[in-house]
């Protein structure tokens, strides 16, 4: 029977922290000895890319272009991250556990708050194929709304015990995935704590074909 494991991308596959922090660092410049530091720079960017999303009217990159005009970006700057994201970078270990899942018969979605020309370019670099994609700008809905889900459902018919979802971001994705009663395992690579609880926590991907495995057989 049909095995899916969906994904979140940017915190899960591709490093969105460092792609974002490297943008930042171009446009703003060393934070060091100023009142705010790099990391207080990008904990604000995401917490107004959060606000941005909302409502679900604009494209990611009309997201990304706000939240860098609120920061105070110079005329003309205000794009930038959107053009630097397709050279975002895979987690090392990322691409080979992919294959491996495919080879032991997974199916393979990413749900992302995401346009399609972005996460093309990101599915490029991780080297695998997925058989089902969601995105935002697609949909007009950006997680943790369900929509994600409910499209994948519709397209796929997938069955939700037999649907696994595999994400970095307790606001995004284990909550909503925990709402909809799905299997569900947090990757957490930054050390955080939990809340809400998820199903399964990892530091990253390297054990999540055996864990996947543990929970669907």
């Amino acid at each position: 029977m049909t095995r899916w494991a969906s994904f979140d991308c940017y915190g899960t596959l591709i490093d969105w922290n460092a792609g974002i922090q490297a943008e930042l660092s171009r446009v703003f410049g060393p934070r060091e000895g100023e009142g705010e530091g790099e990391e207080e720079l990008l904990s604000r960017y995401h917490s107004l890319e959060r606000e941005l999303e909302r409502d679900g009217a604009l494209s990611y990159r009309q997201v990304m272009a706000g939240v860098m005009a609120r920061l105070g970006a110079p005329p003309g700057e205000e794009g930038g991250l959107a053009e630097s994201l397709p050279r975002w970078q895979p987690f090392p270990e990322v691409p080979a556990v992919l294959a491996e899942l495919r080879e032991r018969g997974w199916r393979l979605a990413i749900l992302s708050n995401s346009d399609p020309d972005l996460i093309a370019a990101s599915k490029a670099l991780l080297g695998v194929g997925f058989d089902e994609t969601v995105v935002a700008s697609e949909i007009g809905s950006y997680k943790p709304s369900l929509a994600h889900w409910e499209e994948f459902s519709a397209r796929t018919g997938a069955d939700p015990r037999r649907h696994v979802h595999v994400a970095a971001s307790l606001y995004h994705d284990i909550a909503p995935a925990l709402r909809l009663g799905l299997a569900n395992i947090w990757i957490n690579r930054l050390g955080e704590l939990p809340g809400p609880t998820p199903m399964l926590e990892l530091p990253d991907l390297e054990s999540l074909p055996d864990a996947l495995e543990g929970l669907i057989s």
